[in-house]
């Protein structure tokens, strides 16, 4: 595989509590979006992403079934969050989402909580790998507005599942066999705010490299407002 990440603070947001993970020799790549004052969301995001990779490092070579091991992995993350948010007054009510895909062989797994997002680009189609744990997001899987309002929503960032809120949470988790030729993309919603997964597609149809593609939603993003902290990572399957 190829990948490329990047990830920018935006234009309103004076800190970046998006975090990242990228370790190829784990097979793991990771998104989180934290939340909470004085800074808490980037401790909550950064949190989240060290404990899954220390957590995974220390069970690696992984078992023939890696995708229990990571949703495992995620309870992990999730306790030191909570647990965390009450050794400080500053840190009480922090979160973060958090999406993880682990490519073992020629088989994905996803983990997922929160309001990120993993697509697929396959044979010029894009797949949402993911639903928003989201109140918008319940909304148009009703069907009570559409995509596009969404992203308009004035409450659109009220999360209905994050991790840290409580002592468990309830984690998505997935598998699939990719192909060559396959573009796996995750991300906060710092771009899905701004970009629709037409805009996307697009940008990596006219992008074949991961690193320029990168580069390319990032600016997207922020030519129509930056409003929140954008996180980007591309797997490219050669």
């Amino acid at each position: 595989m190829k990948w490329s990440q990047a990830s920018d603070a935006g234009l309103v947001r004076q800190v970046n509590e998006d975090s990242m993970c990228v370790e190829p020799g784990l097979g793991l790549f990771a998104v989180a979006d934290g939340m909470g004052g004085h800074q808490a969301g980037e401790i909550a995001s950064r949190t989240a992403i060290n404990e899954l990779v220390r957590f995974l490092k220390a069970h690696y070579p992984f078992p023939r079934d890696p995708g229990s091991l990571l949703l495992q992995g995620i309870q992990e993350a999730n306790r030191l969050v909570y647990q965390l948010s009450f050794s400080n007054p500053g840190y009480r009510g922090m979160g973060t989402t958090l999406t993880a895909a682990l490519v073992k062989s020629e088989y994905l797994y996803l983990a997922h909580v929160g309001d990120s997002r993993v697509y697929l680009l396959r044979k010029g189609k894009m797949h949402q790998l993911t639903e928003d744990h989201s109140l918008v997001g319940e909304l148009v899987r009703l069907g009570g507005i559409s995509e596009e309002q969404a992203r308009n929503h004035p409450r659109r960032n009220i999360l209905t599942r994050a991790l840290g809120i409580e002592p468990k949470v309830e984690v998505d988790g997935a598998r699939m066999k990719i192909q060559k030729g396959d573009k796996i993309i995750l991300c906060t919603d710092g771009l899905t705010v701004h970009l629709s997964p037409q805009d996307i597609l697009m940008l990596l149809q006219e992008n074949p490299d991961p690193d320029r593609a990168v580069s390319k939603l990032i600016q997207a993003a922020l030519n129509r407002g930056g409003s929140d902290n954008i996180t980007v990572i591309i797997l490219a399957v050669d």
